[in-house]
Formats: structure tokens, C-alpha cells, sequence
């Protein structure tokens, strides 16, 4: 099992910048893929994008091409979601997850999740 902690999220203000982490501990080789999902307050959960085990390969959904971008940092097993340009339509509860599977998408597919990192962009 790979246990994994989000964090940095915060209240902003649109146009602002976050990075948030995604800390994996446990069996952390058993996770090929790890990912960002967000939920927003009574919507669904939202794959955003996701990395392979050792960074070579990533996605980001079309829609948030050039304003969020995913990285990692192996040697700290740490999992970033760079988000630039926050719009309030972005406010939502973000989770990273983890599955054994390369190139994951499907949220069924994943295994393992964070508690979540609140997001709220507001002026």
C-alpha cells in the first residue's frame, strides 16, 4: 500500500499561484502511475494529470495545458501540481492517488489516495 499526503493548498486570490505536494511513503515502486484529481463541492471527482514512477512520462488534461503542470522529485518520493493563473472555477478539494498501473486515468484504476488539500481561489 502506498500512503500518500497532499498539501499547500490555501486561499488565494485569482491570477495567484500554488504548488501543491503529494508525499508518498509505503511501497511507493508498487506506484507507476501517480495523479491529481480534484472535487469541487457537489460535483464528481476530476482526473487532472498524472506522472509515471519515475517522471519520464506525464499528462495534463487539454483544458489546464499551460496553466498546471505535474513533477516529481524521486529522491524526496514527492509529487508536485503546479497551478498558475487560479480562477475561482478552480476552488475545489484536490487528492493525489496512486496506481499500479502506468498511465493511468480511470479513477477506479487507483488505489491509493490522500486525505485532500483544500483549494479556494476567491477575492
Amino acid at each position: 500500500q502506498v500512503h500518500l499526503v497532499e498539501s499547500g493548498g490555501g486561499l488565494v486570490q485569482p491570477g495567484d499561484s500554488l504548488r501543491l505536494s503529494c508525499a508518498a511513503s509505503g511501497r511507493t515502486l508498487s506506484a507507476n502511475t501517480i495523479a491529481w484529481f480534484r472535487q469541487a463541492h457537489g460535483k464528481g471527482r476530476e482526473f487532472l494529470g498524472g506522472i509515471n514512477n519515475d517522471g519520464t512520462a506525464r499528462n495534463t488534461v487539454d483544458s489546464l495545458k499551460g496553466r498546471f503542470a505535474i513533477s516529481r522529485d524521486n529522491a524526496k518520493n514527492i509529487v508536485y501540481l503546479q497551478m498558475n493563473n487560479l480562477q475561482p472555477e478552480d476552488t475545489a478539494l484536490y487528492y493525489c492517488a496512486a496506481a499500479s498501473r502506468a498511465g493511468a486515468i480511470a479513477e477506479e484504476l487507483f488505489s491509493s489516495w490522500g486525505q485532500g488539500t483544500q483549494v479556494t481561489v476567491s477575492s
